[in-house]
C-alpha cells in the first residue's frame, strides 16, 4: 500500500507527464485555452490511462512474457489504446455534445497522445526494475497507482496553464511574445517550479 501510494504521488509531482518528460505537448498547448475544455480532455485523459495502463500491464505480464512474445508489447498497446479512446469519445459525444464540439479533433487524437502510450511503456520498464526500486511496479495494484497519478498530474497540468492563459488574456503580453511565445515561457517556467519535487524521497 505504502509502495503504491508513493508512485502515486511521485508520478503526479516528481515524474509529471508534462513537466518531466513533456510528453503529450501537442494537445497540451493546443486545447489548453480555457479551463473548461481543458478540463474536459483532461479528465478523458485520465479515464483513458486509468484502463489502458493496467490493461496493458495485465497482457504484459500474463500473456507476452509467458510466451516470449515481448516484441509484439507495442502493437498491442496501441490496439488497446486506440479502443478504449474510441469507447470515450463516443461517450463523450452522447452524453456532452458541447464539451465533444470544443474538443475537436483532440478527443480521437488522444489515441496517438505521447503521454498514454508513454505511461504504458513507462510501466513495462518499470516491471523488471528491483521490487525494492521506488519507482518499481510489482502488481496491478501499482499500475492503477501510477496510471491514476499519471493522469492527474497531467489534468492538473493543463488545467493550471488554462487558468493562467484565460488571466494572460488581460495583460498587456509584448507583441513578439503573443500566443505560443508565452506559453512556451509559461510552461518552461511551471516545468522549472515542478524539478523542485524531482529531488524528494516520497
Amino acid at each position: 500500500m505504502e509502495h503504491a501510494l508513493s508512485l502515486f504521488v511521485r508520478s503526479i509531482f516528481a515524474d509529471n507527464m508534462i513537466f518531466a518528460f513533456f510528453l503529450g505537448m501537442c494537445s497540451y498547448l493546443a486545447v489548453s485555452k480555457t479551463v473548461k475544455t481543458s478540463l474536459g480532455l483532461g479528465v478523458a485523459v485520465t479515464f483513458v490511462l486509468l484502463i489502458t495502463l493496467p490493461v496493458n500491464y495485465l497482457l504484459q505480464v500474463y500473456v507476452l512474457n509467458p510466451l516470449g512474445l515481448g516484441y509484439l508489447s507495442f502493437i498491442l498497446f496501441i490496439a488497446v489504446i486506440a479502443a478504449i479512446v474510441q469507447i470515450v469519445e463516443m461517450v463523450v459525444e452522447k452524453f456532452s455534445p458541447s464539451l465533444y464540439a470544443s474538443l475537436g479533433i483532440f478527443l480521437p487524437l488522444i489515441a496517438v497522445n505521447c503521454a498514454i502510450m508513454g505511461g504504458s511503456l513507462f510501466m513495462q520498464q518499470r516491471i523488471i526494475l528491483d521490487p525494492e526500486n521506488v519507482k518499481a511496479i510489482t502488481n496491478i495494484g501499482d499500475a492503477f497507482a501510477y496510471a491514476l497519478g499519471s493522469g492527474i498530474g497531467w489534468l492538473m497540468a493543463i488545467v493550471c496553464l488554462a487558468g493562467i492563459r484565460e488571466k494572460m488574456e488581460y495583460n498587456d503580453v509584448p507583441k513578439p511574445l503573443q500566443g505560443l511565445g508565452i506559453t512556451f515561457i509559461t510552461v518552461g517556467l511551471m516545468a522549472m517550479a515542478f524539478m523542485c519535487f524531482s529531488g524528494l524521497n516520497i
